[in-house]
Formats: structure tokens, C-alpha cells, sequence
């Protein structure tokens, strides 16, 4: 399910949706994820509620309860939060739309739903995210932008739900 509270230009709610099962379908991700796409002042709430950091965020992961029970993940997989409002800013700096830059973010957070995480992985999920940025064609993955060591070679965040982010019909 995808949820639109801020509008990108270029991007639907059904190409987003198209967009996740494709990554999800890359990335070996067989549980179904939710994707809210939001204002900063919400992700800037949700990182402080789930990891205690008072500032604003362009993507945060929320891996289902199964992730980390060790039970079947097929079902859901769990639910990813983007500041449209930072995925605008971005892709303003980096020169592409901002509807491109929400789909890395949101190729970003569907990594960490299943499980890599870059912070502790010696560059495991940097090279995925490289190899699968080209293959679904976008622009420079985001661990590469901040983690410049980790690019691949020129030759071609506490993990909680947000679950009390409900949903109207």
C-alpha cells in the first residue's frame, strides 16, 4: 500500500506501488511493504519517537515484527516512511526529479527491510544498492552519496514500525 500525504510531481500512488513491487521483486523481498510518502515535520516525529533523534530524515525503515522474530516474512515485510519534502531538496542539488529520488529512497528503506544495513555491513548493502540503482535505472544510490569510499569502481536507520500511522479508507 502506498500513501501519498505530500504529492511529488511525476509520481503517483499506482507508479509508486509499481516501482516498490519491482524493487521488492530485485531485491529478493518477497513480503509486501508500505510506503508512506510524507512532509518533513511528520519524519522529523517518527525518527524521534522510534530513534530518539530530533531531526528530520529523508527515509526510515520499519522491518515487520516477523523480521525480527525469525518468522515468516513473506506476508509483510514491513513499512518505509519519505520526506517528499527531502526527496525534493536532493534531487534539486543532484539534478534529476524528484520523483526519480523518491524511488531511491525508496529502494533504500526496501535494502532494509530485508535485512541489509550499512552502518554494519563493510559495504554489503552499498554494493547491492549499486548493482540494483543500475538495473532499475537510477541515479547514484544513497549510500554511495554519503559514503563516497563506497562507491562502486567508474568502470560501468534503530529499526521500529510505525504502525500508529493508520490509514483512512
Amino acid at each position: 500500500m502506498v500513501i501519498l500525504k505530500k504529492k511529488v510531481a511525476g509520481l503517483s500512488a499506482k507508479a509508486l506501488e509499481h516501482f516498490t513491487l519491482r524493487a521488492r521483486r530485485a531485491v529478493g523481498l518477497s513480503g509486501r511493504a508500505n510506503v508512506l510518502l510524507t512532509g518533513s515535520a511528520e519524519m522529523r516525529a517518527l525518527n524521534f519517537r522510534f530513534r530518539k533523534k530530533n531531526k528530520t530524515t529523508d527515509v526510515l525503515s520499519f522491518p515487520s515484527q516477523a523480521s525480527f522474530n525469525g518468522a515468516d516474512k513473506r506476508a509483510f515485510a514491513g513499512e518505509i516512511a519519505i520526506s517528499a519534502d527531502i526527496a525534493r531538496q536532493n534531487a534539486a542539488k543532484l539534478g534529476h526529479s524528484a520523483a526519480l529520488e523518491v524511488k531511491v529512497l525508496a529502494l533504500h528503506g526496501i535494502l532494509h527491510l530485508a535485512g541489509f544495513d550499512h552502518e554494519r555491513d563493510n559495504g554489503q548493502m552499498a554494493h547491492k544498492e549499486a548493482n540494483l540503482r543500475r538495473r532499475l535505472g537510477l541515479p547514484l544510490s544513497l549510500v554511495e552519496r554519503h559514503e563516497p569510499d563506497k562507491r562502486e569502481p567508474a568502470k560501468s536507520h534503530s529499526r521500529s514500525r510505525f504502525g500508529s500511522v493508520r490509514r483512512k479508507a
